[in-house]
């Protein structure tokens, strides 16, 4: 069960990192819990692969800077098709 378990760190680390996503896409793309997903790639990660782990961090960090950006911009979108349709 635990090499299971650092395989699917592993996984998505890569996917992470490749497609420069969120843990909550990550989380949508293999079916697996946003809390799963974030305990593996930041927790469990860093023994498996420290550079691995940090390469991530760094993505995850950025997420959570542009977060309150992203929010924003959705809210936005959303009230403009709202008006768009009226």
């Amino acid at each position: 069960m635990k090499d299971y378990i650092e395989k699917r760190a592993i996984m998505l680390a890569l996917y992470i990192i490749e497609h420069n996503t969120t843990v909550r896409a990550a989380a949508k793309k293999f079916g697996y819990s946003k809390s799963s997903v974030h305990k593996d790639v930041t927790t469990r990660l860093k023994d498996i692969d420290p550079l691995l782990a940090n390469d991530v961090k760094i993505i995850l960090d950025t997420n959570k800077a542009e977060r309150h950006i992203r929010g924003g911009l959705a809210t936005k979108m959303k009230y403009e098709q709202k008006r768009s349709i009226s």
